[in-house]
């Protein structure tokens, strides 16, 4: 990373405060420590990689992110607003206005076409890509009437993205977007999210088994046993086509 780069890195506004996040799923006997009084800020823009065994607590502390899950105690900050003190309402509302999420398994509607998928989310955004405008970044835009059964997984994936990103979220929260791909396939998916991430300035983290991953990003977030095992800037951050795996 350059001085330039490191300077302008430093001055970035903040998008997540997180302090002393914690969540117990269950009781007595039973009672799973997910995480542990994790501390963290996210900046606006920036790439994050989060890595980290089954059960360290990264899809927790990323579920908690987008409004999906409540912890059990702490508080996240998204922009100044203490998201987790909102009601159901308030965090539908959040996950709407702001958040996009790709997830390991696709979720298409199977008898929508490319389009009318990305369609779902469009038609509930204030101020949306168009459909295909939004599949054409993701490198499908000559997809856009094909059905789910008549794409690669690559492929429905990057319709995945295309859908989180059509209502141009401030925030990307991906969970294991590549787990289900080959090398070839996945990296195709991370230049998607490495382009919505630079040309549109979205705030963006990656849940990954996969270290060779880790190069793309701005810093590596390591989560071990419900805690902060590490926290890495990357001095100098390889392109999505570079990484192979």
């Amino acid at each position: 990373m350059t001085n330039k780069a490191a300077d302008e890195y430093a001055m970035a506004a903040t998008a997540f405060t997180v302090r002393g996040l914690s969540k117990i799923y269950g009781a007595g006997e039973t009672e799973v420590h997910a995480l542990r009084g994790i501390d963290l800020e996210l900046l606006e823009g920036e790439l994050v990689v989060l890595l980290g065994p089954s059960g360290s607590g990264k899809s927790t502390f990323l579920n908690i992110l987008g409004g999906l899950d409540t912890p059990t105690s702490g508080s996240v900050y998204f922009r100044g607003q203490d998201i987790t003190a909102l009601d159901s309402g308030g965090l539908t509302r959040y996950r709407r206005d702001h958040v996009g999420f790709v997830f390991q398994f696709y979720n298409l509607i199977p008898s929508l076409t490319a389009r009318e998928n990305v369609a779902l989310v469009t038609e509930i955004a204030a101020d949306p890509l168009p459909p295909a405008e939004a599949l054409d970044i993701v490198g499908l835009a000559d997809r856009l009437d094909h059905f789910p059964a008549q794409l690669s997984g690559g492929e429905q994936q990057r319709v995945a993205v295309a859908r989180a990103i059509a209502k141009k979220p401030e925030v990307l929260l991906c969970d294991e977007p590549t787990g289900a791909l080959d090398s070839k396939t996945g990296i195709g998916v991370l230049e998607a999210i490495e382009r919505v991430n630079q040309e549109f300035g979205t705030t963006a983290a990656i849940i990954t088994h996969n270290a060779a991953i880790a190069g793309i990003a701005d810093r590596v977030i390591s989560f071990a046993d419900g805690a902060l095992a590490s926290v890495h800037r990357n001095e100098q951050k390889i392109s999505a086509a570079e990484v192979s795996w």
